[in-house]
């Protein structure tokens, strides 16, 4: 895979799980990684420790994205210290699972708010500097769930299909540009979100997933790795699923 050296990627959500491995595969590959994080300063000091490790640079950057002032000064610190943002990976995200019709407005909102309006909000700071650029790439993470549904997740997957539709709208509107967008749809990856399935349950899911296993963090990072690189110039509007064949 081509070199990013010079790229500047911003990575929501990057203090753990597909962030982190996100964070130092694109570091690894010569871009400047901006680490996003709310709270847990601790677990994002571990991603830029491992960015380091393997030779890569680095920056923590603490907003939330749901908050677009919060994201604009977030970016302007970007261009101030960089002078161009080339990469966005929007991963930051929230389930609150539950039966649906014990779901509490509240959480919706919470869901809507982190993973929709999070996803608007970077994307619409980000596209502005690259289109006067004429270059970008952002990757959205979306969720296998957005295909299939899940019960006990309709808040969660109901913005994770979102996003594609907004994926798709944004190539199409962008792609004179030279930016690329594209989303990423996981399946059942090794990470916080999934570490709460029992092992029985595990089990179960697994004999559901053609490759017999879950995915892992890395897993994911690879493939956004690709749709940021030189090589993925001509792919746009399109969702990658990295899920081992659960869902076809």
């Amino acid at each position: 895979m081509e070199s990013i050296e010079g790229k500047v990627a911003l990575i929501t959500g990057g203090s753990r799980g597909i962030g982190r491995a996100v964070a130092v595969k694109l570091s690894e590959m010569g871009a400047h990684s901006y680490v996003n994080y709310v709270r847990n300063e601790e677990a994002a000091r571990k991603t830029m420790d491992l960015i380091s490790a393997r030779g890569g640079t680095g920056s923590l950057l603490p907003f939330d994205v749901a908050d677009l002032d919060s994201v604009t000064a977030a970016m302007d610190s970007i261009i101030r210290e960089k002078g161009r943002i080339d990469i966005l990976v929007n991963n930051a995200g929230v389930t609150l699972n539950g039966i649906f019709i014990r779901t509490k407005e509240a959480d919706w909102n919470t869901v809507i708010d982190t993973n929709m309006k999070g996803t608007f909000n970077c994307a619409r700071c980000a596209i502005r500097h690259m289109m006067k650029q004429r270059w970008g790439r952002i990757v959205n993470m979306t969720s296998v769930v957005a295909e299939t549904g899940n019960a006990g997740q309709a808040c969660y997957a109901a913005t994770k299909a979102g996003i594609i539709g907004f994926t798709r709208s944004l190539a199409r509107e962008f792609g004179s540009r030279n930016i690329c967008v594209n989303a990423v749809a996981p399946g059942y990856i090794e990470t916080d979100m999934t570490a709460t399935i029992n092992e029985r349950n595990r089990e179960k899911l697994k004999e559901y997933i053609p490759l017999q296993r879950m995915g892992t963090p890395e897993d994911v990072a690879a493939a956004v790795a690709f749709l940021v690189s030189p090589e993925a110039g001509y792919i746009t509007g399109q969702v990658v699923h990295v899920n081992g064949g659960l869902y076809m």
